[in-house]
């Protein structure tokens, strides 16, 4: 069994539990694609997916790929006993996936509609996000000041030597 699912593994290039994964999202997404078939927004929906796609693959991904690419090669530049590099990565992920979530409030999408279910203006959402951002910055500069105070204090090296 072990040396089947090595070969599955070999020839797939991931384990085998991936590939259920990604069969277990596609299912969901043709369920969720069934029912939405009938609705009259379906075609609006599609091109908002496929603008999605086409705007991650060819403007997004090549801008973050870069962007981490020189964060790596900084990182390599000046290493010090305590890597930073995460504590840029995870901040920035964050406020990208909160700009992601909250987008059509920042930019005041449907101001009407928000503020009919709501009673309340959009206005707000730049400054929380905003806020949010600098916070998650902030939180990770003072994890890094710890993780450094913390090497210095105990002789700690990069490597955990």
């Amino acid at each position: 069994m072990r040396v089947l699912l090595r070969r599955f593994s070999r020839a797939y290039g991931a384990a085998p539990y991936q590939l259920l994964l990604v069969l277990g999202a596609f299912a969901l997404t043709a369920y969720v694609v069934v029912l939405l078939v009938p609705g009259p927004s379906f075609t609006r929906m599609l091109v908002w997916f496929l603008g999605a796609v086409v705007l991650h693959d060819l403007v997004l991904f090549p801008v973050y790929a870069g962007a981490d690419r020189l964060l790596r090669a900084g990182a390599r530049r000046g290493r010090t006993a305590v890597g930073w590099i995460n504590h840029v990565r995870v901040p920035v992920l964050g406020s990208a996936l909160l700009l992601l979530v909250f987008l059509p409030g920042i930019i005041e999408q449907g101001e009407f509609t928000y503020y009919a279910a709501t009673g309340q203006t959009q206005q707000p959402f730049l400054g929380r996000w905003l806020l949010l951002t600098a916070a998650m910055f902030a939180l990770s500069a003072l994890w890094y000041l710890v993780r450094v105070m913390r090497s210095r204090y105990l002789g700690v090296g990069r490597d955990g030597n």
